[in-house]
C-alpha cells in the first residue's frame, strides 16, 4: 500500500480502530510500564501463507509514536512459513504493548485474505478466467481487504457504488426490465462507464445482449446454463459468473470460457493467518 493511499484513505480507519481499543488508556500497560523504556518484539509467523499488510501493521505503531521502527525480513506477497521471523518492532515498550492487538488484527486479516485468494487463483491458472472480489467486505475494512486480494493474485471489481454501473435484480425491477434499465444507465452514466447487467436465467441473458450490455453477469447459474449463456452471448459482451463461488467449486467453471469470476468468499470467508508478536525485551 503506497504512502499516499495510507495517509489519505487508510489512516482514518486505523485511527478509528486504535480509538476503539484505547478509548481512555491502556490500564494493563500503564500498570506494568508507567514510564518510557525502549524495547523490541519479534513478529513471528505461526502457519504457512501469503503475507499482506505490513505497511498497515507498521502504521499502527507509528501513529502511536513516530519513533517506532519496524525492521522487516519479508514483504507483502511473500510466501511465509511457520516459525519464520517476519520483522522486529523497536520503540517505546508502552507503544509496543498498546498497539499489538490492533496491528495484528490488520496483518492477520489481510494475510488470511491474500492466502485464501492465492489458493483460489491457482485453480484458475491456464483457464483465461480472471478472479475478482466483490463489495462483500467488512465495514471500515474495504481498502485493506481489497488490497489483500490483489496481493493474493486476484483483481478488484468496483470499489464502491460510485465506481461503476452494475444493474442487479432490484435495479432491473425498479426500471421495469433489462432493456429499460440499460437504456436508463446509458442516458445517465458518463459515456466512459461500462454497463454490467446481472442475469438469472437465459431469457435475461438474451435481453441483456439485445440491450447492448457491456458485461453480462451470470448469477447462480449451473455450469450447463453458463455454457449455454456463453454460446448465446457469442463474444458480444464480456462475461462474469458469480454466486456462491468458493475454492471448493470454482473448478466447475474453468472450462466454460468465462472472462471473469467474482467471489465474495475471498473477503467474507477467508480465515486469518496466525501471526504473533513474541519475545518482548526491554532494552534500556
Amino acid at each position: 500500500m503506497n504512502p499516499i493511499t495510507m495517509q489519505l484513505v487508510a489512516d482514518k480507519y486505523i485511527k478509528m480502530a486504535l480509538e476503539e481499543d484505547i478509548n481512555n488508556e491502556d490500564v494493563s500497560t500503564n500498570a506494568v510500564m508507567p514510564g518510557y523504556r525502549r524495547g523490541e518484539v519479534q513478529l513471528i509467523c505461526k502457519e504457512d501463507g501469503i503475507l499482506a499488510g505490513l505497511a498497515v501493521f507498521e502504521r499502527v505503531f507509528t501513529l502511536l509514536d513516530s519513533e517506532t521502527k519496524v525492521t522487516s525480513t519479508a514483504k507483502d506477497g511473500d510466501h511465509v512459513r511457520k516459525g519464520q521471523v517476519l520483522a522486529v518492532v523497536t520503540g517505546d515498550v508502552r507503544v509496543l504493548l498498546s498497539g499489538e492487538r490492533t496491528a495484528l488484527n490488520y496483518l492477520q486479516r489481510m494475510s488470511g485474505i491474500a492466502t485464501y485468494t492465492d489458493s483460489v487463483a491457482k485453480l484458475l491458472e491456464g483457464s483465461g478466467t480472471m478472479l475478482l472480489d466483490t463489495r462483500k467486505t467488512t465495514p471500515g475494512m474495504r481498502v485493506f481487504e481489497k488490497y489483500a486480494v490483489r496481493v493474493g493474485g486476484g483483481r478488484n471489481h468496483r470499489y464502491n457504488l460510485s465506481d461503476g454501473v452494475l444493474l442487479k435484480d432490484n435495479h432491473i425491477d425498479a426500471a421495469g426490465g433489462v432493456r429499460e434499465a440499460v437504456e436508463a444507465a446509458r442516458a445517465y452514466a458518463p459515456f466512459v462507464r461500462k454497463i454490467e447487467v446481472e442475469t438469472e436465467n437465459l431469457d435475461m441473458v438474451r435481453e441483456a445482449v439485445e440491450a447492448g450490455a457491456d458485461i453480462i453477469m451470470l448469477d447462480n447459474m449451473t455450469p450447463d446454463e453458463m455454457a449455454e449463456a456463453v454460446r448465446i452471448i457469442d463474444g458480444r459482451a464480456q462475461t462474469e459468473c458469480s454466486g456462491n463461488i468458493t475454492r471448493e467449486n470454482i473448478e466447475t467453471i474453468t472450462s466454460l470460457g468465462i472472462d471473469y469470476v467474482s467471489s465474495g468468499a475471498l473477503t467474507h470467508s477467508a480465515p486469518i493467518l496466525d501471526i504473533s508478536l513474541k519475545h518482548l525485551k526491554v532494552l534500556d
